[in-house]
């Protein structure tokens, strides 16, 4: 049965970002996952999650300035130390945390920088970040981003991000399986779900075009739930997208799912 984690960063944004943990329980949600969990201390973030009866799923590595348009560093040969504490401050917040894994978004290569130079960096620097995060107990994930959304992103297709995995060579370094993304570069959908469920540790999800709630676009949410049931997919599936409305109206679909499985 599909089991479905709210993305505190996208949705029930219609309050702070510490009130959407009450928010998302409330809702019926028994699990959250966010982007980046720094701008916050530890203490503060536990607090929310033991008030609300919730379990943090997932979140990402530091991944630079993203203010300023950064979506990851691990690309980048200059800010080699600069990843490597990120590690370090990403590890402490998930053991604080008690979160299970931790996605590495690899970023945009500048143009001064080869394809060549920028992949084997990403390589060594998720074989760094998988060891650590072995050590802890903690499984590493690594997700490729639509070109659309992303421009220059370093990893844009499951197979890419397969393809670096395995030159990293750890057991501790899994796929981060976005189904929008992957729609918008690859489709395949439920072929690919299948060929590589085994190295597939979270996936998320938003309908195609315009990134909002299953039910609103082309993909066929209701075969994909079922398909991943008899594929015996076992971990989260994170709710990131952007509400067409507001976050309330548009859980409909989560609704209908509940009824249909008898669970969230």
């Amino acid at each position: 049965m599909p089991k479905f984690a709210a993305n505190l960063t996208m949705l029930f944004n219609e309050v702070p970002f510490l009130e959407r943990f009450e928010a998302a329980a409330r809702a019926g949600f028994s699990a959250v996952e966010f982007l980046f969990p720094y701008p916050y201390s530890p203490a503060a973030l536990a607090e929310r999650l033991e008030a609300n009866r919730l379990r943090l799923v997932l979140h990402n590595l530091p991944a630079g300035n993203w203010e300023a348009g950064e979506r990851g560093i691990a690309c980048l040969p200059d800010r080699i130390a600069e990843f490597r504490d990120g590690v370090g401050r990403a590890i402490e917040y998930a053991k604080a945390l008690r979160v299970p894994q931790l996605n590495c978004l690899v970023g945009i290569p500048t143009r001064d920088i080869s394809p060549e130079h920028a992949r084997s960096t990403i390589v060594d620097n998720l074989r760094f970040a998988a060891t650590a995060l072995e050590k802890e107990g903690i499984k590493l994930l690594v997700e490729p981003c639509n070109s659309y959304d992303i421009p220059g992103f370093a990893l844009n297709r499951s197979s890419e991000a397969l393809d670096v995995m395995r030159d990293v060579g750890s057991d501790n370094l899994y796929l981060q399986y976005d189904i929008y993304h992957m729609q918008r570069m690859e489709g395949e959908l439920a072929a690919t779900l299948q060929q590589h469920l085994p190295r597939i540790a979270h996936i998320q999800l938003a309908d195609n075009p315009g990134r909002h709630e299953p039910g609103t676009g082309e993909i066929n949410y209701a075969f994909l739930f079922d398909w991943l049931d008899r594929l015996g997919y076992s971990g989260y599936i994170g709710c990131e997208y952007k509400p067409r409305s507001t976050t309330l109206e548009g859980l409909t679909w989560l609704r209908e799912v509940a009824g249909q499985h008898g669970a969230r």
